[in-house]
């Protein structure tokens, strides 16, 4: 009799475990063919026309073919990328709420705001890298200034005269004009701005003297002959425009400040959606005639692990906290 019971006994529980396991995995099964069921927003911190604005439009257009459901590019500007990255950090992690990441939002903030509502880290879960893009040095023509040694001529000879604008402060082209000033000794005024649509035509007529600009932002004007260009910022010359020579050619060695962007969830996504989103985003920039398109113009794509974003994040974390930490610079949210 008790050989009897506990035989019974253990198909119990047997029983129990096969229909617990079975109802978790069909609860994963169908949270991986249910997604995504509604709308799915991306959201840019800048205004539109910059490289994260191309390369969310670029994901939204090829996703919305694949998934079947709008994919939605919301632009919301201000606070060098933090007015955005709030409303992210806070959003459910259901995978219809994703962030353009940059290298502002995760790697720069953090040590120029004395207090942000979110953490640059912690609050975000990484779906993958998508592209980088040198920052160009561009002056007002009417500057007269054809390389980057003219440029720390006159600056020096007019100290606080000359101003350099950005797509707003904490951006890595802020970083950039901080740099420069760091290894040249200049003393230019940081004009910030909510994005390039204000910038550029500021530099153009004259209001600003010079702008860090992402190369693939400023092409355009720099092959209609509206700006000069002076260097870009990456260590070696863009494909894009291999005429424009580096800051390192000119004299300034180690000058390195590229601006490159990434794909963020909320914090706690299900390790099942970030693997989908992953691999949709891959497959999206890996196709050749995107690839090609996003190289002509001055971004080059590169996806890549979840893992392998977290890596650079944390790289560029402490090196533009070190830049930031010399420079002095700090800033109220």
């Amino acid at each position: 009799m008790m050989i009897a019971s506990r035989a019974a006994k253990n198909l119990v529980i047997a029983l129990v475990f096969l229909c617990f396991h079975g109802a978790t995995q069909a609860q994963s099964n169908q949270s991986k063919t249910t997604w995504p069921k509604q709308a799915i927003r991306i959201i840019v911190t800048f205004t539109p026309g910059g490289a994260p604005d191309i390369l969310a439009r670029v994901l939204a257009e090829s996703w919305q073919q694949s998934l079947g459901v709008p994919v939605l590019v919301e632009n919301r500007p201000g606070y060098g990328g933090n007015i955005g990255a709030d409303l992210v950090a806070k959003s459910e992690p259901d995978g219809y709420t994703l962030l353009i990441g940059t290298v502002g939002i995760h790697a720069i903030n953090g040590a120029l705001y004395d207090k942000l509502p979110f953490h640059p880290i912690n609050d975000f879960t990484p779906i993958s890298f998508l592209a980088s893009t040198p920052n160009v040095l561009v002056v007002n023509k009417k500057l007269g200034v054809i390389n980057v040694s003219e440029l720390i001529e006159l600056a020096k000879a007019k100290p606080n005269e000359l101003t350099f604008g950005s797509s707003g402060v904490g951006t890595s082209l802020h970083m950039s004009g901080e740099l420069f000033k760091e290894m040249t000794g200049v003393q230019i005024r940081h004009i910030p701005y909510k994005g390039r649509a204000q910038s550029l035509p500021d530099l153009i007529s004259g209001r600003i003297s010079m702008l860090f600009d992402n190369l693939s932002s400023s092409l355009p004007l720099i092959k209609a002959g509206e700006v000069q260009a002076l260097a870009v910022t990456s260590l070696k010359r863009s494909p894009a425009a291999p005429e424009i020579p580096t800051m390192a050619e000119q004299g300034l060695t180690g000058f390195e400040a590229s601006s490159w962007f990434s794909l963020m969830a909320p914090a706690n996504l299900p390790p099942a959606l970030q693997k989908r989103l992953n691999s949709l985003t891959r497959q999206t920039l890996n196709q050749a005639s995107i690839r090609n398109k996003l190289l002509v113009s001055g971004l080059d794509p590169a996806p890549g692990s979840p893992q392998a974003l977290s890596q650079l994040i944390q790289a560029e974390t402490n090196k533009w906290g070190r830049v930031i930490y010399r420079s002095g610079a700090k800033l109220e949210q």
